[in-house]
Protein backbone atom coordinates (compact mmCIF):
# COMPACT_ATOMS: atom_id res chain seq x y z
CA UNK A 1 0.00 0.00 0.00
CA UNK A 2 1.33 3.42 -0.92
CA UNK A 3 1.61 5.76 2.05
CA UNK A 4 -1.17 8.29 2.39
CA UNK A 5 0.29 11.72 3.12
CA UNK A 6 -0.95 13.43 6.24
CA UNK A 7 -0.75 16.76 4.47
CA UNK A 8 -0.08 17.59 0.82
CA UNK A 9 0.82 21.29 0.97
CA UNK A 10 4.45 22.09 0.23
CA UNK A 11 4.60 25.68 1.52
CA UNK A 12 5.72 26.56 5.05
CA UNK A 13 2.87 27.15 7.46
CA UNK A 14 2.79 28.41 11.05
CA UNK A 15 2.23 26.14 14.02
CA UNK A 16 -1.52 25.41 14.09
CA UNK A 17 -3.79 26.15 17.03
CA UNK A 18 -5.42 22.76 16.56
CA UNK A 19 -3.87 19.59 18.08
CA UNK A 20 -0.64 18.68 16.31
CA UNK A 21 -0.29 16.12 13.58
CA UNK A 22 2.25 13.38 14.29
CA UNK A 23 4.04 11.14 11.79
CA UNK A 24 5.52 7.92 13.21
CA UNK A 25 8.14 5.92 11.31
CA UNK A 26 8.17 2.26 12.34
CA UNK A 27 5.41 -0.20 13.26
CA UNK A 28 7.05 -2.09 16.12
CA UNK A 29 5.69 -2.30 19.64
CA UNK A 30 6.68 1.23 20.65
CA UNK A 31 5.41 2.90 17.49
CA UNK A 32 2.04 1.13 17.60
CA UNK A 33 1.59 1.85 21.29
CA UNK A 34 2.34 5.55 20.67
CA UNK A 35 -0.16 5.64 17.81
CA UNK A 36 -2.90 4.44 20.17
CA UNK A 37 -1.96 6.90 22.88
CA UNK A 38 -1.83 9.89 20.57
CA UNK A 39 -5.11 8.99 18.94
CA UNK A 40 -6.78 8.62 22.35
CA UNK A 41 -5.59 12.14 23.16
CA UNK A 42 -7.32 13.50 20.05
CA UNK A 43 -4.09 13.97 18.11
CA UNK A 44 -3.98 13.14 14.41
CA UNK A 45 -1.40 10.44 13.77
CA UNK A 46 -0.18 8.40 10.82
CA UNK A 47 2.28 5.51 11.11
CA UNK A 48 4.46 4.26 8.25
CA UNK A 49 6.09 0.81 8.27
CA UNK A 50 8.58 -0.30 5.62
CA UNK A 51 7.60 -4.01 5.73
CA UNK A 52 4.80 -4.94 3.33
CA UNK A 53 2.92 -6.89 6.01
CA UNK A 54 2.90 -7.68 9.71
CA UNK A 55 4.56 -11.09 9.34
CA UNK A 56 6.99 -10.26 6.55
CA UNK A 57 10.07 -11.26 8.57
CA UNK A 58 10.81 -12.90 11.92
CA UNK A 59 11.17 -10.41 14.74
CA UNK A 60 11.30 -12.60 17.80
CA UNK A 61 9.10 -14.90 19.80
CA UNK A 62 8.89 -14.61 23.57
CA UNK A 63 9.48 -11.32 25.36
CA UNK A 64 9.09 -10.52 29.04
CA UNK A 65 7.00 -7.51 30.03
CA UNK A 66 7.08 -6.01 33.49
CA UNK A 67 5.39 -3.01 35.10
CA UNK A 68 7.17 -0.60 32.74
CA UNK A 69 5.81 -2.19 29.57
CA UNK A 70 2.41 -3.05 31.02
CA UNK A 71 2.14 0.48 32.41
CA UNK A 72 2.85 1.97 28.99
CA UNK A 73 0.21 -0.21 27.38
CA UNK A 74 -2.32 0.54 30.11
CA UNK A 75 -1.83 4.27 29.63
CA UNK A 76 -2.08 4.24 25.82
CA UNK A 77 -4.53 1.50 24.83
CA UNK A 78 -8.33 1.60 24.93
CA UNK A 79 -9.45 -0.28 28.08
CA UNK A 80 -10.87 -3.26 26.19
CA UNK A 81 -7.71 -3.60 24.14
CA UNK A 82 -5.60 -3.57 27.29
CA UNK A 83 -7.85 -6.33 28.63
CA UNK A 84 -7.15 -8.27 25.44
CA UNK A 85 -3.42 -7.84 25.94
CA UNK A 86 -3.71 -9.24 29.47
CA UNK A 87 -5.92 -12.12 28.34
CA UNK A 88 -3.41 -13.16 25.66
CA UNK A 89 -0.32 -12.83 27.83
CA UNK A 90 1.42 -15.79 29.39
CA UNK A 91 1.34 -17.03 32.96
CA UNK A 92 3.04 -15.01 35.73
CA UNK A 93 6.84 -15.01 35.57
CA UNK A 94 7.94 -15.38 39.20
CA UNK A 95 11.39 -16.92 39.00
CA UNK A 96 14.64 -16.75 37.07
CA UNK A 97 16.66 -19.95 37.26
CA UNK A 98 20.25 -20.46 36.13
CA UNK A 99 21.42 -23.99 35.40
CA UNK A 100 24.46 -25.58 33.79
CA UNK A 101 24.34 -27.61 30.57
CA UNK A 102 23.51 -30.74 32.62
CA UNK A 103 20.50 -28.91 34.15
CA UNK A 104 22.04 -28.65 37.59
CA UNK A 105 20.69 -25.53 39.30
CA UNK A 106 23.37 -22.89 39.95
CA UNK A 107 21.33 -19.93 41.13
CA UNK A 108 17.77 -18.64 41.27
CA UNK A 109 15.91 -15.45 42.05
CA UNK A 110 12.29 -15.51 43.19
CA UNK A 111 9.99 -12.52 42.64
CA UNK A 112 7.08 -12.07 45.04
CA UNK A 113 4.06 -9.84 44.57
CA UNK A 114 3.92 -10.17 40.79
CA UNK A 115 1.07 -11.40 38.61
CA UNK A 116 -0.20 -11.51 35.05
CA UNK A 117 -3.42 -9.73 35.99
CA UNK A 118 -4.80 -6.38 34.90
CA UNK A 119 -2.88 -4.27 37.44
CA UNK A 120 0.13 -2.97 35.50
CA UNK A 121 2.02 -2.21 38.73
CA UNK A 122 2.45 -5.92 39.48
CA UNK A 123 2.56 -7.29 35.93
CA UNK A 124 5.32 -9.77 35.12
CA UNK A 125 4.70 -12.30 32.37
CA UNK A 126 5.93 -13.75 29.11
CA UNK A 127 4.27 -12.34 26.00
CA UNK A 128 4.28 -13.60 22.43
CA UNK A 129 5.63 -10.73 20.34
CA UNK A 130 3.52 -11.46 17.24
CA UNK A 131 0.32 -11.78 19.25
CA UNK A 132 1.02 -8.46 20.95
CA UNK A 133 1.67 -6.77 17.61
CA UNK A 134 -1.64 -8.12 16.29
CA UNK A 135 -3.40 -6.73 19.35
CA UNK A 136 -1.70 -3.36 18.91
CA UNK A 137 -2.82 -3.13 15.29
CA UNK A 138 -6.49 -3.40 16.31
CA UNK A 139 -8.39 -0.21 15.56
CA UNK A 140 -5.53 1.36 13.59
CA UNK A 141 -6.55 0.40 10.05
CA UNK A 142 -6.76 4.05 9.01
CA UNK A 143 -3.51 4.95 10.79
CA UNK A 144 -0.97 2.28 9.80
CA UNK A 145 0.48 2.18 6.27
CA UNK A 146 2.61 -0.82 5.32
CA UNK A 147 5.14 -0.89 2.49
CA UNK A 148 6.34 2.67 3.17
CA UNK A 149 10.15 2.77 3.26
CA UNK A 150 11.29 5.98 4.93
CA UNK A 151 14.38 7.60 3.37
CA UNK A 152 14.83 11.04 4.98
CA UNK A 153 13.04 14.08 6.35
CA UNK A 154 13.10 17.81 5.63
CA UNK A 155 12.06 20.74 7.81
CA UNK A 156 9.46 23.04 6.30
CA UNK A 157 9.21 26.04 8.54
CA UNK A 158 7.80 24.76 11.82
CA UNK A 159 6.71 21.47 10.27
CA UNK A 160 8.59 18.40 9.08
CA UNK A 161 8.13 16.26 5.98
CA UNK A 162 9.00 12.56 5.80
CA UNK A 163 9.96 11.16 2.41
CA UNK A 164 9.57 7.58 1.25
CA UNK A 165 11.36 5.45 -1.32
CA UNK A 166 8.49 5.60 -3.82
CA UNK A 167 8.58 9.41 -3.91
CA UNK A 168 5.56 10.05 -1.72
CA UNK A 169 5.74 12.03 1.50
CA UNK A 170 3.87 12.87 4.68
CA UNK A 171 4.08 16.09 6.67
CA UNK A 172 3.27 16.77 10.29
CA UNK A 173 4.11 18.95 13.25
CA UNK A 174 6.17 16.15 14.84
CA UNK A 175 8.15 13.26 13.37
CA UNK A 176 8.82 10.24 15.61
CA UNK A 177 11.45 7.66 14.71
CA UNK A 178 10.32 4.31 16.09
CA UNK A 179 12.21 2.39 13.42
CA UNK A 180 14.47 0.21 15.52
CA UNK A 181 18.18 -0.20 16.04
CA UNK A 182 18.94 0.63 12.39
CA UNK A 183 16.78 3.77 12.53
CA UNK A 184 17.15 6.07 9.54
CA UNK A 185 15.45 8.83 11.51
CA UNK A 186 18.15 8.59 14.20
CA UNK A 187 20.97 8.53 11.63
CA UNK A 188 19.81 11.89 10.31
CA UNK A 189 18.66 13.39 13.62
CA UNK A 190 21.49 12.14 15.87
CA UNK A 191 24.33 11.05 13.58
CA UNK A 192 26.73 11.11 16.54
CA UNK A 193 24.76 8.48 18.50
CA UNK A 194 26.87 5.39 17.91
CA UNK A 195 25.44 1.87 17.75
CA UNK A 196 28.09 -0.68 18.74
CA UNK A 197 28.19 -4.31 17.68
CA UNK A 198 28.83 -6.27 20.90
CA UNK A 199 30.32 -9.17 18.95
CA UNK A 200 27.60 -11.64 19.94
CA UNK A 201 24.83 -13.25 17.89
CA UNK A 202 21.65 -14.75 19.35
CA UNK A 203 20.14 -17.62 17.37
CA UNK A 204 16.42 -17.90 18.17
CA UNK A 205 14.15 -20.88 17.70
CA UNK A 206 10.83 -22.25 18.90
CA UNK A 207 9.59 -25.72 19.75
CA UNK A 208 5.85 -26.34 19.77
CA UNK A 209 4.52 -27.55 23.09
CA UNK A 210 2.90 -30.98 22.90
CA UNK A 211 2.78 -33.93 25.29
CA UNK A 212 6.15 -35.24 24.17
CA UNK A 213 7.86 -31.86 24.45
CA UNK A 214 6.20 -31.18 27.82
CA UNK A 215 8.02 -34.19 29.25
CA UNK A 216 11.35 -32.63 28.22
CA UNK A 217 10.83 -29.33 30.05
CA UNK A 218 13.02 -28.62 33.07
CA UNK A 219 10.67 -28.40 36.10
CA UNK A 220 11.48 -24.78 36.95
CA UNK A 221 10.72 -23.55 33.43
CA UNK A 222 7.02 -23.31 34.27
CA UNK A 223 7.85 -20.71 36.94
CA UNK A 224 9.61 -18.30 34.63
CA UNK A 225 12.77 -17.73 32.64
CA UNK A 226 15.74 -20.12 32.57
CA UNK A 227 19.34 -19.46 31.60
CA UNK A 228 21.67 -22.32 30.68
CA UNK A 229 25.36 -21.58 31.15
CA UNK A 230 28.30 -23.46 29.73
CA UNK A 231 31.87 -22.59 28.88
CA UNK A 232 31.14 -22.58 25.15
CA UNK A 233 27.75 -20.90 24.89
CA UNK A 234 24.76 -19.61 26.79
CA UNK A 235 21.16 -20.58 26.11
CA UNK A 236 17.92 -18.89 27.12
CA UNK A 237 14.73 -20.88 27.62
CA UNK A 238 11.28 -19.40 28.00
CA UNK A 239 7.87 -21.07 28.04
CA UNK A 240 5.01 -19.30 26.25
CA UNK A 241 1.73 -20.70 27.53
CA UNK A 242 -1.04 -18.16 27.04
CA UNK A 243 -3.79 -17.59 29.59
CA UNK A 244 -6.51 -17.67 26.95
CA UNK A 245 -6.77 -18.68 23.31
CA UNK A 246 -6.27 -15.42 21.35
CA UNK A 247 -9.18 -16.07 18.97
CA UNK A 248 -11.59 -16.66 21.86
CA UNK A 249 -10.28 -13.66 23.78
CA UNK A 250 -10.66 -11.41 20.72
CA UNK A 251 -14.22 -12.60 20.11
CA UNK A 252 -15.06 -11.68 23.69
CA UNK A 253 -13.21 -8.37 23.97
CA UNK A 254 -12.72 -6.99 20.44
CA UNK A 255 -15.25 -8.63 18.05
CA UNK A 256 -14.12 -8.73 14.45
CA UNK A 257 -10.42 -8.89 15.25
CA UNK A 258 -8.75 -12.02 13.90
CA UNK A 259 -5.80 -13.19 15.99
CA UNK A 260 -3.78 -16.08 14.57
CA UNK A 261 -2.20 -18.46 17.07
CA UNK A 262 -0.50 -21.77 16.31
CA UNK A 263 -0.26 -22.88 19.93
CA UNK A 264 1.96 -22.70 23.00
CA UNK A 265 5.71 -23.20 22.61
CA UNK A 266 9.14 -23.01 24.15
CA UNK A 267 11.40 -20.22 22.94
CA UNK A 268 15.12 -20.96 23.03
CA UNK A 269 18.01 -18.76 22.06
CA UNK A 270 21.70 -19.56 21.87
CA UNK A 271 24.23 -16.76 22.36
CA UNK A 272 27.44 -17.29 20.41
CA UNK A 273 30.42 -15.07 19.53
CA UNK A 274 30.18 -13.75 16.00
CA UNK A 275 33.85 -14.59 15.43
CA UNK A 276 33.08 -18.28 15.96
CA UNK A 277 30.28 -18.49 13.41
CA UNK A 278 30.87 -20.21 10.05
CA UNK A 279 30.21 -17.16 7.90
CA UNK A 280 29.35 -13.50 7.82
CA UNK A 281 25.96 -12.06 8.82
CA UNK A 282 24.96 -11.86 5.16
CA UNK A 283 26.03 -15.45 4.48
CA UNK A 284 24.22 -16.84 7.51
CA UNK A 285 21.06 -14.91 6.70
CA UNK A 286 21.12 -16.36 3.21
CA UNK A 287 21.75 -19.87 4.55
CA UNK A 288 18.27 -20.04 6.07
CA UNK A 289 16.73 -21.37 9.26
CA UNK A 290 17.56 -25.03 8.74
CA UNK A 291 21.30 -24.30 8.64
CA UNK A 292 21.08 -22.16 11.78
CA UNK A 293 19.12 -24.89 13.55
CA UNK A 294 21.82 -27.38 12.63
CA UNK A 295 24.46 -25.00 13.96
CA UNK A 296 22.70 -24.80 17.34
CA UNK A 297 22.40 -28.58 17.57
CA UNK A 298 26.13 -28.87 16.89
CA UNK A 299 26.96 -26.31 19.60
CA UNK A 300 24.98 -28.09 22.34
CA UNK A 301 26.26 -31.60 21.66
CA UNK A 302 26.95 -33.24 25.01
CA UNK A 303 24.42 -31.15 26.93
CA UNK A 304 21.60 -32.78 28.91
CA UNK A 305 19.62 -35.13 26.61
CA UNK A 306 16.37 -33.26 27.32
CA UNK A 307 17.89 -29.97 26.13
CA UNK A 308 19.24 -31.56 22.97
CA UNK A 309 15.87 -33.22 22.30
CA UNK A 310 14.02 -29.97 22.93
CA UNK A 311 16.07 -28.17 20.28
CA UNK A 312 15.93 -31.13 17.88
CA UNK A 313 12.10 -31.02 17.99
CA UNK A 314 11.98 -27.37 16.93
CA UNK A 315 10.55 -26.01 13.70
CA UNK A 316 13.92 -25.74 11.98
CA UNK A 317 12.82 -23.27 9.31
CA UNK A 318 11.67 -20.83 12.00
CA UNK A 319 15.21 -20.43 13.35
CA UNK A 320 16.80 -17.01 12.86
CA UNK A 321 19.48 -14.89 14.47
CA UNK A 322 19.99 -11.33 15.62
CA UNK A 323 23.24 -9.37 16.08
CA UNK A 324 23.46 -7.96 19.61
CA UNK A 325 24.05 -4.22 19.46
CA UNK A 326 23.97 -1.41 21.97
CA UNK A 327 23.74 2.38 21.94
CA UNK A 328 26.54 4.51 23.29
CA UNK A 329 24.91 7.01 25.69
CA UNK A 330 25.50 10.63 24.70
CA UNK A 331 25.00 14.03 26.30
CA UNK A 332 21.75 15.94 25.93
CA UNK A 333 21.09 17.48 22.53
CA UNK A 334 19.06 20.44 21.29
CA UNK A 335 15.43 19.30 20.82
CA UNK A 336 13.46 19.92 17.64
CA UNK A 337 10.19 18.64 16.24
CA UNK A 338 11.89 15.32 15.44
CA UNK A 339 12.45 12.65 18.08
CA UNK A 340 13.06 8.92 18.57
CA UNK A 341 11.87 6.16 20.86
CA UNK A 342 12.70 2.55 21.69
CA UNK A 343 15.70 0.93 20.03
CA UNK A 344 16.04 3.94 17.75
CA UNK A 345 17.09 5.89 20.85
CA UNK A 346 18.53 3.38 23.32
CA UNK A 347 19.26 -0.01 21.77
CA UNK A 348 20.54 -2.48 24.35
CA UNK A 349 21.55 -6.10 24.85
CA UNK A 350 18.84 -8.51 26.07
CA UNK A 351 20.71 -9.08 29.32
CA UNK A 352 17.99 -7.54 31.50
CA UNK A 353 14.94 -7.84 29.29
CA UNK A 354 14.47 -4.07 29.20
CA UNK A 355 14.27 -3.25 25.48
CA UNK A 356 10.55 -3.75 24.84
CA UNK A 357 9.64 -2.44 28.28
CA UNK A 358 11.54 0.81 27.71
CA UNK A 359 10.00 1.24 24.24
CA UNK A 360 6.46 0.99 25.64
CA UNK A 361 7.36 3.31 28.48
CA UNK A 362 8.75 5.77 25.91
CA UNK A 363 5.47 5.64 24.01
CA UNK A 364 3.41 6.54 27.07
CA UNK A 365 5.78 9.33 28.11
CA UNK A 366 5.77 10.82 24.60
CA UNK A 367 1.98 10.73 24.36
CA UNK A 368 1.65 12.40 27.76
CA UNK A 369 4.07 15.15 26.76
CA UNK A 370 2.49 15.86 23.38
CA UNK A 371 -1.04 15.81 24.79
CA UNK A 372 -0.05 18.39 27.41
CA UNK A 373 0.62 20.87 24.58
CA UNK A 374 3.14 23.62 24.15
CA UNK A 375 5.87 24.52 21.64
CA UNK A 376 7.21 21.33 19.99
CA UNK A 377 10.81 21.93 21.07
CA UNK A 378 9.75 22.34 24.72
CA UNK A 379 7.46 19.33 24.59
CA UNK A 380 10.09 17.12 22.97
CA UNK A 381 12.88 18.48 25.15
CA UNK A 382 11.04 17.39 28.30
CA UNK A 383 10.28 13.97 26.81
CA UNK A 384 13.87 13.40 25.65
CA UNK A 385 15.41 14.41 28.97
CA UNK A 386 13.34 11.86 30.85
CA UNK A 387 13.51 9.18 28.15
CA UNK A 388 17.29 9.28 27.90
CA UNK A 389 17.67 9.27 31.68
CA UNK A 390 16.03 5.89 32.18
CA UNK A 391 16.78 4.64 28.66
CA UNK A 392 20.52 5.13 28.83
CA UNK A 393 20.49 3.83 32.42
CA UNK A 394 18.92 0.64 31.06
CA UNK A 395 21.60 0.47 28.36
CA UNK A 396 24.34 0.68 30.99
CA UNK A 397 22.62 -1.83 33.27
CA UNK A 398 22.15 -4.30 30.41
CA UNK A 399 25.82 -4.11 29.47
CA UNK A 400 26.85 -4.43 33.12
CA UNK A 401 24.65 -7.50 33.53
CA UNK A 402 26.29 -9.02 30.47
CA UNK A 403 29.81 -8.29 31.65
CA UNK A 404 29.83 -8.01 35.42
CA UNK A 405 29.56 -11.48 36.93
CA UNK A 406 31.23 -14.85 36.58
CA UNK A 407 30.63 -17.41 33.88
CA UNK A 408 31.76 -15.69 30.72
CA UNK A 409 29.93 -13.30 28.41
CA UNK A 410 27.93 -15.93 26.58
CA UNK A 411 26.57 -17.49 29.73
CA UNK A 412 25.64 -14.05 31.10
CA UNK A 413 23.85 -12.78 28.00
CA UNK A 414 20.64 -14.24 29.38
CA UNK A 415 21.24 -13.82 33.10
CA UNK A 416 18.26 -11.45 33.27
CA UNK A 417 18.59 -11.23 37.05
CA UNK A 418 17.79 -7.54 36.86
CA UNK A 419 14.63 -5.73 37.64
CA UNK A 420 12.13 -8.14 36.11
CA UNK A 421 9.47 -7.19 38.65
CA UNK A 422 10.15 -3.46 38.45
Amino acid sequence: MRPTPVHQRQECVPMPEAPPQVVIIGGGLGGLCAAHGLRAAGIEVALYERDPSLDHRPQGYRIHLDSRGAGGLHECLPPRLYELFVATAGLPSRRVTIVNERLRELHAVQFDGVSAGEDPKTFSAAVDRMTLRQVLLAGLDDVVHFGAEFTHYEHEGERVRAWFADGTSAVGDLLVGADGVGSRVRRQYLPHLEIRDLGTRCVYGKTRLDDRVAELLPPRLTDGFMSVRSRRAGMALGLVRLREDPAEAAARLWPGLSLSWAGDYVMWALAVPSAGLPGTDAELSAAGGARLHELVRERITGWHPDLMALVAAAEADQTFYVPIRSSTPIEAWEPTNVTVLGDAAHAMSPAQGSGANCALLDAALLCRAVAAGGPPADVIGDYERRMTEYGFAAVRASEAAAAGSGGGLLGRMFGWLGRLSR
